[in-house]
């Protein structure tokens, strides 16, 4: 008999906005962002999604309900 393993669904983390930081890191070589939540109690960063077009950026802000101004930039 062959078990097949169920997909998992596209799950993202939570964002809490009292524990969390907004931040996006941009590579200046390579022009890659990747979308992370920082704590601010911590320094840890949870990376989310890697960012791809403004598309994928668009999809970020309105799954976790953020403006553009509220994310902080990395290099």
């Amino acid at each position: 008999m062959i078990l097949f393993k169920r997909k998992k669904e596209n799950t993202y983390p939570e964002f809490d906005r009292e524990k969390q930081i907004p931040v996006l890191k941009c590579s200046i070589c390579t022009g890659e962002k990747v979308a992370c939540f920082r704590d601010k109690r911590t320094g840890h960063t949870e990376e989310i999604m890697y960012i791809r077009s403004q598309g994928d950026m668009q999809d970020f802000l309105s799954r976790y309900g953020l403006s553009e101004q509220e994310i902080k930039k990395e290099w």
